[in-house]
């Protein structure tokens, strides 16, 4: 279950490739190479109503959450996380080079005993179905 879920704002649709970034991201999870393919979600969302820092409009952010299920060590978690951080310093390599941008992640490790799933793709990309 490594979900990586991202807000960001609308100005920054303009400044960078939205859904460049979420395949990049995408593969510097699974590159990771401790989360299983068929688990791994991106998801970005739009914060349509957001002000940021001291309220300029051109400031912009892009906050990550990745939640994943128990199990990694948390040396393996910080690995993982450097890797999807550097992916997104790269394709936002122009937002960040202004002083007028904020970038973040973090992970979140969910108790098992506290998350329910059913899905079918798991038993597909392991060639089970």
């Amino acid at each position: 279950m490594p979900h990586l879920s991202i807000e960001y704002s609308p100005g920054l649709e303009v400044r960078a490739d939205v859904s460049g970034l979420c395949r990049a991201l995408h593969g510097a999870m699974a590159a990771a190479g401790i989360f299983p393919l068929a688990g791994i979600r991106v998801r970005a969302y739009r914060a349509d109503h957001c002000i940021v820092a001291d309220g300029l409009p051109q400031n912009d952010f892009f906050a990550m959450t990745l939640s994943v299920g128990a199990g990694r060590t948390k040396a393996e978690l910080k690995a993982a996380g450097d890797g999807i951080f550097r992916a997104a310093q790269a394709a936002l390599a122009g937002p960040l080079s202004t002083p007028h941008f904020a970038l973040s992640l973090e992970i979140r490790v969910i108790d098992p005993e506290l998350s329910w799933k059913d899905t079918p793709i798991h038993a597909r990309l392991a060639g089970k179905q």
